[in-house]
C-alpha cells in the first residue's frame, strides 16, 4: 500500500485551508502558516494522521466489521461511492437522512421496501399491476435507491464512520457520537479536529485532495480484508491437519482382513 508522498499531497492542493476569518482555533496544531489570508495546512501532520487513520481502518476491516463512508458534497460523491463499492463498504453520498443510524430499524424497513419493489418489477409477466402502477413503483424505487442504495446490504450498524468534511456532515457526526462509534474524517481549517477520533488535516473541498486520501484509506481497508481472508484460510488448513478425514469404510475392512 503506497502512502501518498508530500509532493503528491502538495500537487493535489491538500495544503490549502480556508480563509483565516473562517478558521477554528482548535486546528492550530495542524496549521503551518498563513499566506494571503489563507491558512496553509502542515502536510507533515497530514501524512502522520493519514497513517494513523489507515492503521485504524485496517484493523476494523481485519476484524470483519464495516466502515460507513459519508460524503454528500458534490465534488466528493462519485469518488467515495466508487471507492466504497470496490471494497464492499456502505456509503452515503446523496443526503444524510436524520436518524440514519440512531433510528436504523426504520431505515432498514425502507431498504426492505426497496427490495420488495425490485422483486415486483423483476417479474416482467406480472399481470397484477398496470403500466401506470409499474411506472409509479419505478419512480419510487429510483428515489429510494438514490438515498439508500449505498447501505442496501448493511444488515447491522457499522463499527465506524469515515467522513469527508466533518463540518458539513455534522448530523452524521452527532449520531456516531451518540452510538459510541469510532470516527474518522478529513478535517479542514474551519473544523474542530476533536470531533473525530482520527482527524486527517487536509483540504476537504478539492476533488484531487479528497481522491488521494480516500484511495489511501480504501487501500488500507483492502489490506485488512485480505489479511482476514488469509487468516481464515490458514485456520481452515490447521483444522484439517488436526482432524484429517476418516478412511473410507472399504479400506478399513480391507485392513482388518489383512
Amino acid at each position: 500500500m503506497a502512502k501518498p508522498t508530500y509532493k503528491e499531497l502538495l500537487d493535489a492542493g491538500a495544503h490549502f485551508g480556508h480563509l483565516k476569518k473562517k478558521w477554528n482555533p482548535k486546528m492550530t496544531p495542524y496549521i503551518f502558516m498563513e499566506r494571503k489570508g489563507i491558512h496553509i495546512i502542515d502536510l507533515n501532520r497530514t501524512i502522520e494522521s493519514m497513517e494513523r487513520a489507515a492503521n485504524g481502518l485496517r484493523q476494523i476491516a481485519r476484524s470483519g466489521k464495516k466502515v460507513m463512508f459519508v460524503a454528500t458534497k458534490k465534488q466528493a460523491r462519485q469518488i467515495v461511492s466508487e471507492a466504497a463499492r470496490e471494497v464492499g463498504m456502505p456509503y452515503v453520498t446523496e443526503r444524510w437522512l436524520g436518524g440514519m443510524m440512531t433510528n436504523f430499524s426504520t431505515i432498514r424497513r425502507s431498504v426492505k421496501k426497496m427490495n420488495n419493489i425490485d422483486k415486483i418489477l423483476a417479474d416482467e409477466g406480472a399481470t397484477s399491476i398496470t403500466k401506470k402502477e409499474r411506472l409509479t413503483l419505478t419512480r419510487e424505487r429510483n428515489k429510494l435507491e438514490k438515498v439508500l442504495g449505498g447501505i442496501a446490504n448493511l444488515n447491522r450498524l457499522p463499527a465506524a464512520i469515515f467522513i469527508v468534511d466533518i463540518h458539513h456532515e455534522h448530523i452524521a457526526i452527532a449520531e456516531a457520537h451518540k452510538l459510541g462509534m469510532r470516527t474518522f474524517g478529513m478535517v479542514d481549517t474551519n473544523s474542530d479536529p476533536n470531533q473525530v477520533d482520527f482527524a486527517i488535516p487536509a483540504n476537504d473541498d478539492a476533488s484531487r485532495s479528497i481522491e488521494l486520501i480516500v484511495k489511501y484509506m480504501m487501500d488500507a481497508i483492502r489490506e485488512g480484508l485480505e489479511e482476514r481472508r488469509k487468516n481464515k484460510d490458514q485456520r481452515e488448513k490447521d483444522k484439517k491437519k488436526e482432524n484429517p478425514p476418516a478412511a473410507p469404510a472399504e479400506e478399513a475392512t480391507a485392513e482388518k482382513a489383512e
